[in-house]
């Protein structure tokens, strides 16, 4: 299974790994006061909260990222808002899921870790703050 990502300026990012698929509602206590003096508490749903997608893959020459990023450190954060599309591909290229985000920027552009003694990959890491997040 992999991961790709489609933005504006990004047509085919390919990802091994994603997380901070989530939203999540704070819950709001509510008191009411009963009739008797006796106090009834009631949770209700609050403010709705996206949680920062982080995605990971394997360095690539692919500059993309790294402008994104750029644009944001440069102060352009309009610029740098994009709507997209994480699809989730099985093996044989089918669609698994699709998550559509909403006003993305990159918060975090993580370099690999370098440890000549491994022989490990090179990943690179990156975070995507959002407004929203849908599922399809």
């Amino acid at each position: 299974m992999r991961w790709h990502l489609e933005t504006d300026g990004i047509t085919d990012a390919v990802f091994k790994e994603v997380t901070g698929l989530d939203t999540e509602h704070q819950v709001v206590e509510v008191t009411h006061a009963g009739p008797k003096g006796t106090n009834t508490i009631y949770k209700i749903p609050g403010n709705i909260k996206y949680s920062n997608i982080v995605f990971r893959r394997g360095l690539t020459d692919d500059n993309k990222l790294v402008q994104w990023r750029q644009q944001v450190i440069d102060g352009k954060i309009q610029e740098a808002r994009k709507n997209g599309t994480i699809t989730l591909y099985a093996p044989d290229m089918s669609v698994v899921k699709r998550y559509h985000f909403f006003g993305g920027w990159p918060c975090k552009l993580k370099g690999p870790a370098l440890d000549a003694t491994k022989n490990e990959a090179a990943i690179e890491e990156m975070e995507l703050a959002i407004d929203k997040l849908t599922i399809e």
